[in-house]
C-alpha cells in the first residue's frame, strides 16, 4: 500500500524522474518528439532545487510512497494561477505516476490527499488543465468528479501548438 506525506528536498531526484518518465509516456505523440527527447531528469531536478530554495506561498507538493519508502507518485497544488476565477478556486498543477504503477490507486490515494489539502487552504473548488488529447488523464479526472468547464488554452512546444482543457470540481 502507499502513504501520502509532504515531499522534501531528499525526494528531489526520484519526483523528477517519475516527472520526466511520465511526460515521455503520457505525452507520446501528443507533443513533439524533440521536446520530450530534450527532457532529462537532472534538468528537472535542478528545477525542483530551485523550488526548494524559493517556496511559493500555499503551494504543497505531495509523495505517494510504497512500503519500502520508494517515491511512486506526485502531486502539486496550490492557488489558482489564471485569471477569471474567484480566490476560492485551488489548481492542481500536476498529477504524475511511475507509469508501470498507473492503474494500481496511486493516482487516487494522491488526488484524495490533494483535495484534503485544498479543502485545508479554503479552497471551495479545484481546476486543472489537462491536453486536450490526453484521453487517459481526461478519464480519470472525470472519473473523480471534474468535468471540462469550458476554458481552453495553448501552450507552444518546439512550434507545435498544443491545446488544453480546464476541468474543475468543487470540493
Amino acid at each position: 500500500m502507499w502513504t501520502v506525506r509532504e515531499m522534501t528536498e531528499a525526494d528531489i531526484v526520484a519526483v523528477s524522474g517519475i516527472r520526466v518518465v511520465g511526460w515521455k509516456a503520457a505525452y507520446d505523440g501528443i507533443l513533439p518528439q524533440s521536446y520530450l527527447d530534450r527532457m532529462t531528469v537532472e534538468a528537472d531536478a535542478q528545477e525542483r532545487r530551485r523550488y526548494f530554495e524559493r517556496p511559493k506561498r500555499g503551494v504543497v507538493n505531495l509523495v505517494a510512497v510504497d512500503a519500502q519508502g520508494t517515491v511512486v507518485g506526485w502531486a502539486c497544488v496550490g492557488p489558482y494561477r489564471g485569471t477569471g476565477s474567484s480566490a476560492t478556486a485551488g489548481e492542481l498543477y500536476a498529477l504524475y505516476v511511475q507509469p508501470s504503477l498507473i492503474g494500481s490507486g496511486i493516482g487516487r490515494a494522491l488526488l484524495g490527499a490533494v483535495h484534503a489539502h485544498a479543502l485545508a487552504q479554503g479552497f471551495e473548488s479545484l481546476l486543472v488543465w489537462v491536453l486536450t488529447d490526453n484521453a487517459t488523464a481526461r478519464h480519470f479526472y472525470e472519473r473523480a468528479g471534474y468535468a471540462a468547464d469550458g476554458a481552453v488554452q495553448s501552450d507552444d512546444y518546439d512550434g507545435v501548438s498544443v491545446s488544453e482543457v480546464r476541468y474543475r470540481r468543487s470540493l
